[in-house]
């Protein structure tokens, strides 16, 4: 008997990188999960992986109506849902004197509307006692170079787990955050050359206290503990960061 068997989970961005590895970690567990996502080769073979007990979606995080057609999908398929990671978001390297006004739009629309908006929307069909995590970023606390628009979006999602998680206290839904520090999710081959990409993976890891990136795996377990252990707890952001944000 699996530790999570009859749970039905919602993972937005969740056909590649940590989003994946926590969906499978729960679909081992015995979970009917829903993952989205923007690509549908990724979709394809997250639920190639995943198996029986997982529906890939694809539903566009930034736009409204991908929104409201996924919580339809959801309220079809699960009725309830009894934990909704809100993880679906992008990348966005550029100095802030060549930040242009669209890069900035993308990255708050997806990174910041679109979180407030799933959460909306997915409201209605949290079961009492569920958990909501929001994926953060230590970028949100640390003054981090050619990331200003990106850091500005995963400070409000920081900001809005705080107050959604007051005005859904009295449903019993708990909403936390995980702010994931340098991970090695393969979210940086995706928004430079891989030479690039490992540089500055190398100086990520140079430059954290645990001297080393974290992974995908580590992300997961502090996602599941906010969705389900975590029963006493709402309203905070747990860093997952090798100590980068706090030493």
């Amino acid at each position: 008997m699996g530790a999570y068997d009859g749970k039905k989970i919602v993972i937005t961005g969740g056909s590649t990188g940590f989003g994946l590895v926590t969906a499978r970690k729960l679909v081992d567990g015995g979970a009917r999960v829903i993952v989205t996502g923007r690509d549908q080769a990724a979709l394809d073979a997250a639920a190639a992986q995943l198996g029986g007990n997982a529906l890939a979606v694809r539903s566009d995080a930034g736009e409204l109506a991908d929104i409201e057609a996924l919580a339809d999908r959801v309220k079809a398929e699960f009725g309830t849902v009894d934990a909704l990671f809100v993880n679906a978001g992008i990348n966005g390297f550029a100095p802030f004197e060549a930040t242009s006004e669209e890069l900035y739009d993308e990255l708050l629309k997806i990174n910041a509307k679109g979180p407030y908006f799933t959460v909306q929307k997915l409201a209605p069909l949290l079961a009492e006692g569920s958990g909501v995590v929001l994926t953060t970023s230590v970028a949100g606390v640390l003054g981090l170079p050619a990331l200003s628009a990106y850091a500005a979006a995963k400070a409000a999602v920081r900001s809005m787990t705080r107050s959604l998680a007051r005005e859904l206290l009295p449903r019993g839904v708990r909403v936390n955050a995980v702010s994931p520090g340098p991970i090695d999710s393969g979210i940086l081959e995706k928004s430079m050359p891989r030479e690039a990409a490992e540089q500055t993976k190398a100086q990520m890891a140079a430059e954290n206290p645990m001297r080393r990136l974290g992974t995908s795996e580590e992300i997961a377990r502090a996602v599941v503990f906010l969705a389900f252990d975590a029963t006493f707890t709402t309203g905070a952001e747990l860093a997952v960061d090798g100590g980068g944000s706090q030493l």
